[in-house]
């Protein structure tokens, strides 16, 4: 068995850099020196923000928002339409949402989606948390904005059905070519929602 010839301190240092998505081992070793090597200007800024974030980081208990206050500052904006609602899988979709600034309501994370292979059940997510909000809030619409995946799409469904009997309208983000997108390029599933979403020029 071979020794590792670096310190506990490096090996710790890539051991959980190693944990992060998209880095493998050899990533995180790369990491690690790199951060090594610019401590001061990189190293130890980092540690005292990832040592903030771990200190005053929250879940907002209305949308499920990740801020350093609650609720966020997005339920506390008051220019934000409080009668809309944007349902989201995860907060990195949300930050996307709000970094093409083209929605000025509301937003609720579920915090996953409906999958019978991974069991994740109803309970396990945000939905009774989204059907209170949409029934008690004077919501007038709830945007579904699901990956076009089979858990994404079972996962609106459900909610649309959640919701039936209220006066809120419901839709879902439309799904098709991207703007510059090629057609030659579009595998068929997105061609295929493409035509069905199609609209009057």
């Amino acid at each position: 068995m071979s020794q590792s010839r670096t310190s506990p301190e490096i090996d710790r240092l890539i051991s959980l850099l190693a944990k992060m998505p998209g880095l493998g081992p050899r990533s995180a070793r790369r990491a690690a020196l790199d951060l090594i090597k610019k401590r001061d200007q990189l190293m130890r800024p980092l540690s005292e923000a990832l040592r903030a974030a771990a200190d005053n980081i929250k879940t907002c208990t209305t949308c499920g928002n990740i801020d350093a206050q609650n609720p966020c500052y997005i339920c506390a904006a008051p220019n934000r339409d409080k009668t809309v609602i944007c349902v989201v899988q995860d907060v990195g979709d949300l930050w996307a949402m709000e970094r093409a600034a083209a929605f000025r309501g509301q937003y609720h994370v579920l915090g996953g989606t409906l999958s019978a292979l991974d069991g994740i059940r109803p309970e396990d997510l945000n939905i009774a948390s989204l059907i209170d909000r949409a029934r008690g809030e004077g919501i007038s619409e709830i945007i579904l904005a699901m990956n076009a995946t089979v858990d994404g799409q079972t996962t609106a469904h459900y909610i649309t059905d959640q919701l039936e009997g209220t006066e809120v309208n419901i839709s879902r983000l439309a799904h098709g070519v991207p703007v510059g997108g090629e057609l030659d390029y579009l595998d068929d599933g997105t061609i295929s929602a493409a035509l069905k979403s199609r609209r009057p020029f």
